[in-house]
């Protein structure tokens, strides 16, 4: 059965539903924005509703935004009669707003714990900025949890949907914007996935292994190539007056370093009070700590989960019995989904399972980071990544011109 599919304009106004698509590709992401690709037969039922701007719901939490539309070509060049459209899920919101500092400040910055600082950056840039108009209609923000570690971050310039892929990443901590079409709202929220790994007791775990029949497909790699455990953290100053401070404590043949140049931490803070010595080396760390994240050890995992397989039964209830003759029994149809985990049941996006292979030797715990749901006329697929998400050309050329960017804004 083809999952439907809602069609609304921007403005929340339904314009109808449609299951006559070929195809739906859904990626969301527990750090970063997530995007869709939806194929549809130009005289489909609702294909001549779908525009740029228009959004496409699978469910309130699986929302897309059209970004892009076009003639769809065959695998030898030729166009068909298929309509391609792109986009991104609503969190693609926050990719069209940057970090623009407070007048008197050189950065936008705070500490406090990791829902604090995502939803202050949200504010300032999305729901209340200083320019009304740079506010984005209708986004309102989810009342504040606290949750999360300690966090201290500057940012000045940078788009807001990288930032906040980044304190995700440093925080584990996922966030979205999902739709409220009772009250025509995009709500913005975090959260913090659950532990099911086998090494808990609070929750019942979940494993993938092809040993239990609910994987396949599976890609594996881990890799120190880019990996380093031992960083020197420059801060503000010249020479032998420049404050240096380092992280890490591996030694001898193990001993990876690198170097951070942190010259944008230091003078004042954003009330305008100069920092003390410990408190620009405390500052130092953090930024040290969220830059070797970035070059810890690679681990990709990367796999298709199986599809629950349905069985049908059939019960026989005793309905009534009629003097002297034979009872009557009333037969009914009885169809279930058999498989040791159901996806969004016993486990979803931002919860950490435990994978294991003992063919390839290994059992790990990871956090699943994202789901790729794969919707035809001839069934579902479900694709995910566990833990870090194996880089592709486009995210390093991304990595490295902020690099470059960050070098300029010293």
């Amino acid at each position: 059965m083809v999952q439907p599919i809602r069609i609304l304009t921007s403005d929340f106004e339904p314009l109808g539903q449609t299951e006559q698509y070929v195809s739906m590709m859904f990626t969301k992401s527990w750090h970063g924005v997530g995007e869709f690709d939806f194929v549809i037969h130009r005289d489909a039922n609702g294909a001549d509703q779908i525009k740029k701007g228009t959004m496409l719901a699978l469910a309130k939490n699986k929302v897309g935004i059209v970004r892009h539309r076009e003639i769809q070509l065959d695998q030898n060049g030729k166009i068909t009669e298929n309509w391609l459209f792109k986009g991104s899920t609503l969190k693609g919101i926050a990719k069209q707003r940057i970090t623009i500092p407070p007048a008197h400040t050189a950065y936008d910055t705070i500490t406090a714990d990791a829902e604090t600082v995502i939803k202050h950056y949200v504010y300032n840039h999305l729901v209340n900025p200083t320019d009304p108009a740079r506010a984005i209609p209708n986004l309102i923000i989810a009342p504040n949890q606290n949750r999360g570690g300690r966090v201290n971050w500057q940012s000045r310039f940078k788009n807001v949907a990288e930032e906040l892929e980044e304190i995700s990443l440093a925080t584990d901590i996922g966030w979205d914007i999902t739709l409220d079409t009772t009250n025509n709202q995009f709500i913005f929220d975090v959260f913090e996935g659950n532990n099911l790994s086998v090494n808990q007791s609070e929750n019942s775990p979940v494993y993938f292994s092809p040993e239990f029949g609910n994987v396949k497909q599976q890609s594996f790699s881990d890799s120190d190539l880019n990996m380093r455990n031992v960083g020197y953290i420059a801060g503000q100053g010249e020479g032998v007056e420049r404050i240096v401070v380092e992280i890490g404590d591996e030694s001898g043949i193990n001993r990876h370093e690198t170097f951070v140049d942190a010259r944008d931490i230091g003078g004042e803070d954003e009330d305008g009070n100069e920092y003390t010595e410990e408190e620009e080396e405390q500052l130092l760390i953090e930024r040290g700590e969220q830059r070797m994240r970035e070059m810890e050890n690679q681990m990709f995992f990367e796999a298709e989960i199986m599809s629950p397989v349905s069985k049908i039964t059939y019960e026989e209830h005793y309905k009534t019995m009629v003097s002297h003759a034979q009872p009557v029994y009333d037969r009914q149809k009885k169809t279930e989904l058999v498989a040791p985990f159901r996806y969004e049941h016993d486990f979803n996006l931002g919860d950490k399972v435990t994978i294991m292979n003992r063919d390839w030797g290994f059992i790990v715990d990871r956090r699943i980071t994202e789901f790729t749901e794969v919707h035809e006329a001839n069934g579902f697929r479900l694709d995910a990544v566990f833990g870090q998400k194996r880089p592709d050309l486009i995210s390093k050329m991304q990595t490295k011109f902020s690099e470059y960017d960050h070098e300029l804004k010293r």
